[in-house]
């Protein structure tokens, strides 16, 4: 089952990346659904174009204070929009890693890469649920709106504890549930390519990061996205910071 949820998940995003288009439930533009979960049009202008998918659901350089010099890692970097606004944080001696299992948004993100002129990012095929990145090599990891779509989410934040530095920190924005899903909602492909039906409890997700060993702050939550994307489902966006 495990494998068959991440199979619909990379096609669809597969099919994201060639379309470059959202897959946001709302007739939005990908600009304004970026503004709308805490991006800045500063932000949106500092990008190479192509880079913003319109994905997310919220903003996570904002959670991380980078500073520069700064080694970070984007779980689910897609075209790499989070990377490159770090990239732009961390400066020329820092380094920015995105590691996405799609091979198109892997090609997109080192596409953008190239025309951006960026040369303090890299992007790597992996699994976030089995990191191809070694041990307390980083100190900054940031991740939006995909840990919900992971599997084993226990191993995520395994494998994030893992790469961190001590002292280092992991900086979340993802959907978490208010109500349990019902049994056709949970199989729903659609549902789940569009980060609901994989979505766990808010409890059960922070008590998940807090079994890993990770001191947990809750920076916000926005319940609003339920109505402007999510069609009021049971659902909100939160943005937590985990430190190791």
């Amino acid at each position: 089952m495990k494998n068959k949820t991440k199979q619909i998940v990379k096609k669809k995003y597969s099919e994201i990346a060639k379309k470059s288009s959202s897959c946001c439930r709302c007739d939005c533009s990908t600009g304004d659904i970026s503004e709308s979960i805490g991006y800045t049009k500063e932000d949106l202008k500092s990008v190479p174009e192509g880079s913003n998918l319109g994905l997310g659901c919220g903003n996570p350089t904002a959670l991380a204070e980078l500073k520069e010099g700064d080694v970070v890692l984007d779980l689910g970097s897609g075209a790499g929009f989070d990377v490159f606004l770090a990239a732009n944080r961390v400066g020329k001696k820092g380094h920015v890693i995105g590691v996405d299992m799609t091979e198109e948004m892997i090609d997109k993100a080192k596409e953008n890469a190239r025309k951006g002129g960026y040369k303090n990012v890299e992007f790597k095929l992996g699994d976030i649920e089995d990191l191809p990145i070694e041990n307390a090599s980083v100190d900054v990891i940031i991740t939006n709106c995909v840990i919900n779509l992971a599997p084993d989410k226990s191993k995520v934040f395994k494998e994030a504890y893992r790469v961190l530095k001590k002292g280092g920190k992991i900086c979340v924005s993802d959907i978490v549930l208010l109500k349990e899903l019902s049994e056709e909602q949970r199989n729903d492909k659609d549902l789940l390519t569009g980060c609901v039906a994989g979505a766990l409890l808010k409890k059960d997700y922070i008590d998940k990061i807090k079994e890993i060993g990770f001191r947990v702050k809750i920076v916000s939550e926005d319940r609003k996205i339920s109505k402007k994307q999510y069609d009021g489902m049971p659902l909100e966006s939160i943005k937590i910071v985990a430190y190791k």
